[in-house]
Formats: structure tokens, C-alpha cells, sequence
């Protein structure tokens, strides 16, 4: 390989709840591999229609786009797939593995599943969960931090032992990611045996649902370093 061509890191990133055109040509402009638009309405960091679409054509050809969506109904997936492109749907609510299969049949898009890990969570609970889903088609799945009041985006980090070494699908890591811990991951070979990617949106973010352009570098370069 030239000397001037370096390797590509070893973790996917997914820069998520982006919500304007500047953020998603930072995120994108610093090797992000996925980005995330949220279509749950109760969410700080909730895009409509008009906007994701205008947001979908500031993505370049080769970064996914990934469809954020809280138990949201076929009728309403349907129309949300016809008007905006998007590559993947992320189910983060209480969908089970077979409804997350048969809504992504019906809207022929591959998906992932958030897992919110609670307290009393183990890696086998973890695991069994996991294996559900992939007899369910999933392509991948993403631990994130259980809260009574939200569906992700929390701020709160869960504890990353849990997380099974045997999965049979992805594992992409959320849940109070920040330029400042995301070296602890890099860190930690044990832990970067386990996940392929990690998923991050209020740890860049100088407010809710507003990205910080400094952040989001520094959460690349500390990923990178």
C-alpha cells in the first residue's frame, strides 16, 4: 500500500441524529461510515419528511443512510420508504424480532435492531436476544442503554462486559459514547473483538439535538489515535 493512503479503521462509525445539511457534510467529510435520521417525533433530534428527503441528497454515494424508527406501523413505514432514501431501517422501540422481519420485508429494506440493555441484563440474556433476532433476519444489532423515559440517546453508558463474545450477529456499540471514552474502546482488545462499530449522537452534541463540529472530530481523531 503507498505511504500515502491509510488504512481504514477497524470500527464502522455511525454519526447519528443529524439534523441539518452542514452536520451531515462534517460527519461525512470526517469518514463517518453511516448516518442516522430520526423519524420518532418525541425525539430532540425528530427530522419530518421535507427535511429528511432534502438531508438524504447531501449524503455521498458510498455512506449509508440509516432510518431511525420507534414502533411505527406498516402504513406509516411504507409511505416513510416511498419518499425519502434511505439504505437500512434502524428499529429502536418495542418491535419484536418478527414484526422488525416482516416490516422490512414489506418495505424490501435490510434492518437492524436496538437491544436496551438493563441492569439486570447478562451476556446470556444479551445473547438470547441476539439469536432471535437473527433467526429473524436482522443484519446486526445495537446495544444501547435502557431508560424508562426514552428510547436511546440517554447519555448513559451500560456496562460494556455484558456485551457476548459469540455473537452471530454485528454488534455495533451505543450508549454514552464521547471523545473522551471512545478511546477506553479502542483500548480495550477484548472489547474491540466483540463489536464492529460503534453508534454515537448526544456525545457529540453541544445541546440536544445540535452536533458540535468539534466533537465530532475529536471523537474521530480520538478514535483514530
Amino acid at each position: 500500500m503507498p505511504d500515502n493512503v491509510s488504512m481504514k479503521h477497524p470500527l464502522a462509525v455511525k454519526f447519528c441524529g443529524l439534523t441539518t445539511a452542514h452536520d451531515i457534510n462534517t460527519a461525512c467529510a470526517l469518514g463517518v461510515d453511516a448516518v442516522g435520521l430520526v423519524f420518532y417525533p418525541k425525539s430532540p433530534r425528530y427530522v419530518d419528511i421535507a427535511t429528511a428527503k432534502t438531508l438524504a441528497q447531501s449524503v455521498p454515494a458510498f455512506t449509508t443512510i440509516v432510518a431511525l424508527v420507534v414502533n411505527m406501523g406498516q402504513g406509516e413505514l411504507l409511505d416513510l420508504a416511498g419518499r425519502v432514501a434511505f439504505d437500512i431501517i434502524q428499529f429502536h422501540g418495542d418491535e419484536t424480532p418478527s414484526e422488525c422481519q416482516a416490516l422490512a420485508r414489506a418495505v424490501n429494506k435490510r434492518y437492524i435492531k436496538a437491544i436496551r440493555v438493563k441492569t439486570n441484563d447478562t451476556s446470556q440474556t444479551i445473547l438470547n436476544k441476539i439469536n432471535e433476532l437473527s433467526a429473524c433476519g436482522a443484519s446486526g444489532v445495537i446495544l444501547d442503554t435502557f431508560s424508562d423515559g426514552a428510547y436511546g440517546g440517554t447519555g448513559h453508558s451500560f456496562d460494556w462486559a455484558k456485551i457476548p463474545d459469540n455473537s452471530p450477529l454485528p454488534i455495533y456499540l451505543a450508549g454514552g459514547l464521547t471523545p473522551e471514552n471512545i478511546s477506553e474502546i479502542v483500548g480495550n482488545d477484548i472489547l474491540m473483538a466483540k463489536i464492529k462499530g460503534v453508534d454515537v449522537s448526544g456525545g457529540i452534541e453541544k445541546e440536544k439535538g445540535v452536533k458540535c463540529a468539534n466533537k465530532m472530530g475529536g471523537f474521530m481523531e480520538s478514535l483514530r489515535n
